[in-house]
């Protein structure tokens, strides 16, 4: 896969210079000397990353190809495919279904089920990369890269708190106040698989609005201001009011709905190679739409 730039202001620098102020990562420069002897070019030419570039140069990257890796089966089952273009793809998961391969199952998770879409395509970048993970019963929006470039351009928007990420939950109780940022720092329990607020934890912070409540639970609306692991679940476990159906932090079970109520429903981020903003939404899947009742 190549890719081409054009220098048009600015003092010398190298390729590799240059490529960093592209998104090229030194990782992926690594990797593309490593794999490729025509990786770098300069107005046509084959050249080394250390070589100087000046403005009016023209700059090509060659991306090697990232084949199939064998230990990942593929998977021909349905995908739920939103948008998708040649660098990317955002996909509606189906809450149960697991987003990276792991013991419990490697044969039929979102990797896999994005894999054998690829290969159907007939595409030479093999390895999806999930760039919005999701816990395996949250339903929702995932956005993929489908090539290590990609990878790397949305990796910097996630780390400069550049795309924007909504869900909805709903919630035991009601809530008391209608709109609140809850401050609590999260780390992992000494013992189990959860997450807990305690004071040496890491920074996290979830912003909330209530869309309606009933006698029994509350719908509220989340933005994550951070992206800690369960953030949403623990936090609302700190604050009283645990996600229906979240047997892990303790959220209530009988409310008609087997798996926490959580559903990524908004993604917007800006596309990196056409600099246009996408904006997708997911409607509440049928467990959860079913209690949307006030």
């Amino acid at each position: 896969m190549q890719f081409e730039w054009q220098k048009e202001t600015g003092p010398d620098q190298t390729v590799k210079k240059f490529l960093g102020t592209k998104g090229v990562s030194h990782r992926l420069i690594s990797a593309a000397k490593q794999e490729s002897d025509a990786s770098f070019q300069l107005n046509g030419d084959l050249v080394d990353a250390s070589e100087f570039v000046s403005v009016g140069d023209t700059i090509g990257f060659n991306l090697p190809d990232e084949p199939s890796d064998p230990n990942v089966p593929v998977s021909y089952e349905p995908l739920d495919i939103v948008a998708e273009t040649n660098h990317w793809l955002v996909v509606n998961k189906e809450a149960g279904l697991t987003v990276v391969p792991g013991p419990a199952n490697r044969e039929d998770t979102l990797v896999n089920r994005i894999k054998g879409h690829l290969m159907n395509e007939n595409s030479a970048q093999l390895v999806p990369h999930i760039i919005t993970r999701l816990d395996r019963f949250t339903s929702g929006l995932v956005l993929v890269a489908k090539h290590r470039y990609a990878n790397s351009l949305f990796s910097e928007q996630l780390a400069n708190h550049e795309l924007k990420k909504t869900y909805i939950a709903i919630v035991a109780g009601n809530m008391e106040k209608a709109h609140d940022l809850i401050d609590k720092p999260i780390r992992r329990a000494d013992e189990g698989f959860n997450q807990i607020v305690a004071p040496d934890g890491k920074s996290a912070q979830t912003e909330y609005w209530v869309l309606g409540q009933n006698d029994d639970y509350s719908l509220v609306k989340v933005n994550l201001l951070t992206g800690r692991t369960h953030q949403i679940r623990v936090h609302f476990q700190a604050i009283g009011h645990p996600l229906l159906g979240d047997e892990l932090y303790h959220g209530p079970l009988n409310l008609g709905i087997s798996r926490q109520a959580l559903h990524a429903s908004e993604l917007s981020f800006t596309d990196p190679f056409t600099g246009e903003l996408q904006q997708f939404k997911a409607d509440l899947p049928a467990d959860m739409a079913q209690l949307n009742n006030f």
